[in-house]
């Protein structure tokens, strides 16, 4: 039997998906909805101003990275088709990543003989030498079913750790105001991702049991680390976490939010970039419930920043990814 949390949020999800079952999905069309770029955050701009380089320039790198590497654009292609996505999705996601918040190797086996490097690594996912497996064994994640799946079961685990944990005192003991994956899955420092694809290890245990299941990958665990940033280093398995990753967030936007938006690689570069498309489609289809009962139109999800980088590019990415 499904605990009361998990039962109480699948209900939730059953009646958004009656909803938008109960409307005409809306397919969001090509293009950005923003007329100018939306604010980069300071962050990004503080990088890219540290490497003595711009915007512009990461962009051309990651852009020519891609198009002048045959052998990764057959595997985006490739990997794309077992997840039955357009390729431009993954391209999108690696240019956004490489253009706001790294730079991009040289070349393909750059990104190979990187994740070699971890491969000897030995480290866990903990915060305050507190074990992550140990912490969500407090009684605060009893609604979390461990027999559920991977997506599932760590989704829940965020949610109670924004919920109940972030910023506040439980049990005497204060934890950070920080995301759940940046205090307990990035030993080496907080806000970094990983490998090609810029991953970071919460995003990969979120989507094991996808990719196990469409590329025959192992399952990851939160207790055995080096295997899960193996995975994340690993450009041929780093390909198929973009993947799994970009179909949650379509199948989110249709099954919650009424919403298509598989063809529009700035909202799904988007979300590649916030994460969590569970909630902003929970979210979303919230706000359009009131404005429809006050009989006003939908609003239909929009690209940030990143998002509106890849639309204002698709032509030429598609023509590159297509050669």
């Amino acid at each position: 039997m499904l605990k009361t949390g998990i039962a109480i949020s699948a209900a939730f999800v059953m009646s958004m998906v009656a909803l938008s079952s109960a409307i005409a999905i809306e397919v969001v069309p090509t293009g950005n909805r923003n007329a100018k770029q939306p604010d980069i955050p300071g962050a990004s701009k503080r990088r890219t101003q540290a490497t003595k380089s711009s915007f512009d320039e990461k962009y051309e790198k990651i852009r020519d990275l891609i198009s002048e590497d045959d052998k990764l654009k057959r595997k985006i292609r490739s990997v794309s088709k077992l997840y039955k996505i357009d390729p431009i999705h993954i391209v999108g996601a690696l240019v956004g990543e490489h253009t706001y918040n790294v730079d991009a190797y040289d070349r393909l086996q750059t990104y190979y003989i990187k994740a070699v490097s971890y491969a000897g690594e030995r480290f866990r996912f903990e915060y305050d030498g507190e074990a992550v497996l140990k912490f969500v064994e407090r009684p605060q994640f009893e609604s979390c079913d461990e027999d559920a799946g991977s997506a599932e079961l760590w989704t829940c685990r965020e949610d109670v750790w924004e919920n109940t944990f972030r910023g506040k005192t439980v049990d005497g003991k204060k934890f950070p105001d920080d995301r759940f994956g940046a205090v307990f899955f990035q030993p080496f420092y907080a806000g970094q991702t990983f490998g090609l694809g810029q991953l970071n290890p919460l995003t990969a245990l979120v989507h094991s049991d996808r990719v196990s299941k469409v590329s025959r990958y192992r399952k990851l665990s939160a207790a055995n680390a080096a295997r899960v940033y193996e995975a994340i280093m690993e450009p041929d398995s780093t390909l198929a976490f973009m993947a799994a990753s970009i179909v949650e967030s379509i199948e989110n936007y249709r099954d919650i939010a009424g919403f298509d938006i598989s063809k529009n690689p700035g909202v799904t570069a988007t979300l590649y970039n916030v994460g969590n498309s569970a909630k902003r489609a929970r979210d979303l289809a919230d706000t359009n419930r009131k404005r429809a009962s006050r009989g006003q139109k939908r609003i239909l999800p929009a690209e940030n920043y990143y998002g509106w980088l890849v639309n204002h590019h698709e032509d030429e990415l598609r023509e590159m990814i297509s050669n």
